[in-house]
């Protein structure tokens, strides 16, 4: 017998909220109720149908969904979150959870107490290229040094977009969860030090906002990492996306298409090529093996990672999935991108 489509409300119609409509739209296992946007957004002509509701806490209790998706704004999160478990509801939230760690632990919490599903969406996780990067590297063993960055040079929508977010979030911890989140996955050991650098390059930001960020980070294994972030019209091009883990027993790294933009949306994903070289040396002290580029061709595109994402949100509901260590890997790579920021502000190290 089929099961009824879960009902869904979609909260905040921006570039990802749109495209996860999209992807309950294009999937029978959903029945999008609703959505939810403080103004009216342009939409794709599969979701023009659909009523706009302005206000979150009244469409919710209104509607009644099955399942909230919440893709507003950062500091909105933990609330409506907090409020969809007590209504009975499933939740997906976009990254990041929270704006501390403090309202994160609440969230997971409240999931808990209500013996709902909470997904967070981790884009990375749902993409074969990713996945198959973290595991290349852990056959490589630790302890890592883990390079990371995606600075994007915006302007005019997108950089709108960027500042819009800045209000509320940094560049360090908005991108810098995934990326973080990819680190953890791949040594497993518990952050023990962060310290962060930023540099606010715009008059056009908050005064106690930057739209540079740097962040380290160093793990109980000895493994050690940094992140990148930039935004805006100053933002250079060159190096602008580097992914790349380096062990004793040698590297493995996303080699970009050299003529990629770093504020295509696509280009935050696709890996085109992962390298892998290995440092085992013969008797006369040359390497034994050459690189070896693994080509990914047919690579999901933002839309289709999306589409992914949601139906990994099915299953965790129809199939009852155990999500802990999901919601435990959201909450400490936010903590670490938090201390980042903390350090940004206080020019000191933060001891986790």
């Amino acid at each position: 017998m089929t099961e009824k489509p879960i009902r869904v409300l979609v909260a905040g119609l921006g570039n990802m909220g749109r495209s996860h409509a999209l992807a309950y739209h294009n999937n029978p296992g959903f029945e999008i109720v609703g959505l939810v946007n403080r103004s009216t957004p342009e939409l794709a002509a599969e979701l023009q149908g659909y009523t706009i509701h302005p206000d979150f806490t009244t469409a919710l209790a209104e509607l009644k969904p099955d399942l909230c998706s919440i893709n507003t704004y950062s500091d909105s999160h933990a609330d409506y979150a907090v409020a969809a478990f007590e209504a009975g509801c499933d939740v997906f939230v976009e990254k990041p959870l929270a704006t501390t760690v403090a309202d994160a632990e609440r969230v997971v919490a409240a999931a808990r107490k209500a013996g709902r599903k909470l997904v967070i969406g981790y884009i990375l996780r749902h993409h074969p290229s990713w996945m198959k990067l973290i595991e290349e590297a852990r056959k490589l063993g630790p302890p890592y040094v883990f390079r990371m960055n995606l600075n994007q040079q915006s302007s005019g929508p997108t950089w709108a977009t960027h500042k819009s977010l800045m209000r509320t979030t940094s560049p360090i911890v908005d991108c810098g969860v995934h990326y973080v989140d990819v680190m953890c996955q791949i040594t497993d050991a518990r952050a023990v030090e962060v310290r962060g650098m930023g540099l606010r390059m715009s008059d056009e930001i908050a005064a106690d906002m930057y739209n540079y960020g740097h962040l380290q980070v160093l793990f109980e294994d000895g493994s050690v990492g940094w992140y990148e972030a930039g935004w805006g019209p100053m933002i250079s091009e060159t190096a602008f996306f580097v992914k790349d883990v380096m062990s004793p027993k040698g590297a493995v790294s996303i080699v970009k298409d050299p003529n990629a933009r770093s504020d295509d949306i696509d280009t935050h994903t696709k890996t085109s090529v992962i390298r892998l070289h290995t440092a085992e040396t013969g008797p006369d002290g040359k390497f034994i093996r050459p690189d070896q580029d693994m080509t990914m061709t047919g690579e999901p595109g933002h839309q289709a990672l999306c589409d992914l994402e949601q139906a990994f949100m099915l299953r965790a509901i129809r199939e009852d999935l155990d999500l802990d260590r999901h919601m435990a890997d959201a909450v400490a790579s936010l903590r670490i991108c938090l201390a980042a920021d903390e350090s940004v502000r206080t020019g000191q190290p933060v001891r986790l």
